[in-house]
Order: C-alpha cells, then sequence, then structure tokens
C-alpha cells in the first residue's frame, strides 16, 4: 500500500512515498535515490514494493529541488543531501518508527554512509552501485561549484566507523560506477560485511529482474540485522469464516481467513494508524472484488472479447426525499456509487447486459436482501 506525504527539511517542503505492507510491519527502512533522478525512477519504485512484501516499509523521497519536492536543485549539495535523509529519518521515527535499514543507490549511498552514524537505530546499510567517494559520480555531470567544494568536506574513512552491518551490491559492468569503488568500501568497512554481485545489471537497475533481485536479496540479508517479523496470533479459522482481534486496542484490527491475513485500521484523521483499509473500504472492495469477478465469469461463459475490467466505488449517505416521515425530519439513505469500466471489443448491448450482470454480482444481491444480523456473546 502506498502513501503520498510531505515533510519540512531546512525550511523546505519533500514530497515522499511510504511503501507499506498489507500485513504487519515489520521495520521501516529510507531509501536514497541515486543523483539527480527522484523517487520513482524505476528501481527504487520496484524495489520498494518488493520489500514490502517482506514485511518492510520503505519511505523513499525527493532530494530538495527535485521531483515534486521544493526548492531548487542549483543551489543544493552534498550536505543538503545528508540534511535531507536526516529529515526523512526524523519524519519517521517521529510519525511511526525510526528506520533500521538504510539503502542508497549511486549517490545515494555514499550519502547513506555519511550519514548512518547519525541515526542510532539504524542497524544496517546497503549501497547499490555507490562510489567510495561522492565526487566520482557527480563528476560525470554539469553541476556548480560549490557542489564540488563541498564533497572535499567529507572523507571516506567514515565508512570504518559504520559499527552498522553493511551490504555492498555493485555490477561488474557498471559504467557509471565502476566495480573498484566497490571494493574499495569493502575493503574500508568492518565487519560485519558482505558484497553481492548484480553480473550484468546496469547502474540504474532498468531491468525488472534487477530490481527484484536486489530487493529479496537485501531482505534476506538483512533479517540476521532487524527485528524479526511480529508475531501473529495464532488463529485458527475454518473455511468460509472471518475472525478479527484488536492489535493495539484502539483501531487497528488483526483480520484472518482461513488461508489470509492483513490489518483493518481507520485513517490517522480520525485517530488510526492507517496501516490497513477500513472497514467500509472493506465493504467496497468486497462488491468491487465481486463484481468484477462475475463479469469475468459471464465474459468467459459467453465467450464476449472483455479484455479487462475496472469498478470503481464510493459510500456515501444521501438525503431520501422520498421517505415516510420526510416533512417532519429529513431522512438519509446509504448510497453506493459504482462505475464499471469495461474494456475489449463489445457490441452495445453486450455492454449492457454485462452492466445487467454487475447487479446479480452475490455481494450485490446480499447487501440488497433482507439481511440478518446475529450477533451473540461469545463463551469461554
Amino acid at each position: 500500500m502506498r502513501r503520498k506525504l510531505e515533510f519540512e527539511s531546512n525550511g523546505v517542503t519533500l514530497s515522499g512515498a511510504l511503501e507499506t505492507p498489507e500485513s504487519e510491519v515489520r521495520c521501516y527502512a529510507l531509501f536514497a535515490h541515486c543523483f539527480t533522478c527522484g523517487k520513482d525512477v524505476a528501481a527504487a519504485s520496484r524495489i520498494a514494493r518488493a520489500l514490502t512484501r517482506e514485511g518492510i516499509a520503505v519511505l523513499r523521497f525527493d532530494f530538495t529541488g527535485l521531483g515534486n519536492s521544493d526548492g531548487d536543485f542549483a543551489n543544493t549539495n552534498f550536505s543538503s543531501n545528508l540534511q535531507d535523509l536526516l529529515a526523512a529519518s526524523d519524519y519517521l521515527h517521529r510519525e511511526f518508527e525510526a528506520p533500521s535499514l538504510l539503502i542508497g543507490h549511486s549517490l545515494g549511498g555514499a550519502a547513506v554512509l555519511a550519514m548512518a552514524a547519525s541515526v542510532s537505530e539504524v542497524k544496517a546499510v546497503a549501497t547499490i552501485g555507490a562510489p567510495f567517494r561522492a565526487e566520482h559520480v557527480v563528476r560525470n555531470f554539469t553541476i556548480r561549484k560549490q557542489f564540488i567544494d563541498d564533497l572535499e568536506n567529507y572523507e571516506a574513512d567514515g565508512i570504518g566507523k559504520l559499527r552498522k552491518a553493511l551490504l555492498v551490491m555493485h555490477s561488474p559492468v557498471d559504467d557509471t560506477v565502476e566495480i573498484g569503488e566497490a571494493e574499495k568500501i569493502y575493503v574500508a568497512a568492518r565487519h560485519p560485511k558482505s558484497f553481492v554481485s548484480l553480473d550484468d545489471a546496469d547502474h540504474l537497475l532498468a531491468r525488472k529482474a534487477d530490481a527484484e533481485y536486489v530487493a529479496t536479496t537485501i531482505a534476506g540479508w538483512a533479517s540476521r540485522y532487524l527485528p524479526a517479523a511480529p508475531a501473529r496470533s495464532d488463529a485458527s479459522v475454518a473455511q468460509g469464516h472471518v475472525l478479527v482481534e484488536e492489535k493495539n486496542h484502539r483501531f487497528t484490527q488483526h483480520v484472518h481467513s482461513d488461508s489470509h491475513y492483513w490489518l483493518a485500521d481507520e485513517p490517522q484523521s480520525v485517530g488510526g494508524n492507517n496501516t490497513g483499509p477500513d472497514p467500509y473500504e472493506h465493504l467496497l472492495a468486497a462488491l468491487g472484488a465481486c463484481t468484477s469477478m462475475t463479469l469475468r465469469m459471464y465474459a468467459s461463459r459467453k465467450s464476449l472479447a472483455l479484455s479487462n475490467v475496472k469498478v470503481e466505488l464510493k459510500h456515501a449517505r444521501d438525503y431520501n426525499k422520498d421517505c415516510e416521515g420526510c416533512d417532519e425530519q429529513p431522512g438519509k439513505i446509504e448510497v453506493i456509487d459504482r462505475m464499471v469500466t469495461l474494456e475489449g471489443e463489445l457490441s452495445d448491448s453486450e455492454r449492457e447486459r454485462l452492466l445487467e450482470i454487475a447487479d446479480r454480482c452475490p455481494v450485490h444481491r446480499t447487501l440488497h436482501s433482507e439481511l440478518l444480523v446475529n450477533t451473540r456473546l461469545a463463551h469461554g
């Protein structure tokens, strides 16, 4: 699950994206992107999504003057990049939990190596295609002299004082940062340290398979140093049943079926942690999923050229002008707006028929039936 967020760094508003797992968050990671790139570069997006499957929430953001962040990139330097990273770490610490893992790509790798010692909660650091000295990357770009001058303030000897587990990942055919830079980092670092070759990957990890490999490798390596995955309740749920149990004795809920586990929550605006869909989002998801499945089953049975189905839903409460007693007190009714998009070479009559079928999905029929909810107190 991805959510947009903003935080301040030196009076400038930075734009970030927090990718969280669908289930319990094991720990938080902070990702620093490559020089002149942005948080939405393909490698960063793919690595973040892959890490969430391992229970790791990942914050990535645009440095000052890049992407959707405010500020003028021409006036930034390596020091301001480090300040942005520390501001992101402070934001995580304040709003969620301090990062346990730092990941840096290219110049972002040099940045996380330089700032890791300032965040005591960090247990592990991973670099991808990172230079031993930051100026090795920026020499290939046209930048202002003040950026170069600022780099002279940073010595790579801090790598030997990290006192954090370190993973160095690098491709031997990287034509932006040669493999020798990885060797320098590895030699300078103290144990525990590891090196993984990325074989024929390019510097930006343009191929999806390379980014996925990096993410799964980081998750597996870091498991030795990061907090263990949170224990879930040993719920035994019969098929067709759902068990909901409090997680934090506020709004966050464990939700179990016979073979799945996830979280339900409320938005932060009403006091929740937004770690999962709220109850009405679950309701809309049930109707939307059932609608799409029903349409697919019908189209397959009738051999219709339906290439894709999208269902968008919204819940609201409307005034019912025709209700009994409205002259005395306005009545309200519950309304679900459902917008169905049917893609494919379909005739008008086929589209109309599919729209009729949408109203026949089982969840739709349940919502329109005389539904009785029996509630009783559990014993023991």
